[in-house]
């Protein structure tokens, strides 16, 4: 444990696909992440201006989560807060975002990555 009480610190959130610098690239172009430089294309790491991460990890049998689905878990998903979502979406969808579920009513949509990770895209 460390001195605060806690055990530990976040480093990284990793997310699985068969294909990890095009799903990195597409959180670059989603979040404003950057690509760090790498000789392993099987670990792309992204970082933001705040040092938080997000690593794309090779998995070649990588199976898409089913949303909505009880019977097959998202797992973990992102919630990415924007000003206006009738500016941000079409430039989501032109990344390769799918809308899955649209939510106006909660301020919220559900979309899935190129790969199938969940995302929502919220405004206030």
């Amino acid at each position: 444990m460390t001195s605060k009480g806690f055990v530990g610190r976040l480093r990284s959130v990793v997310l699985d696909s068969p294909e990890p610098r095009k799903l990195a690239e597409f959180y670059v172009g989603l979040l404003g992440v950057e690509l760090t430089e790498t000789e392993d294309e099987t670990w792309i790491v992204t970082v933001d201006g705040q040092g938080r991460r997000i690593v794309f990890q090779l998995s070649p049998e990588y199976k898409p989560p089913k949303f909505p689905d009880p019977e097959a878990s998202q797992q973990i998903h992102f919630d990415v807060l924007v000003d206006d979502i009738e500016e941000a979406e079409p430039k989501a969808l032109a990344l390769g975002a799918k809308l899955v579920q649209p939510n106006d009513h909660d301020n919220f949509r559900v979309y899935a990555d190129p790969v199938g990770h969940i995302f929502c895209l919220m405004w206030l």
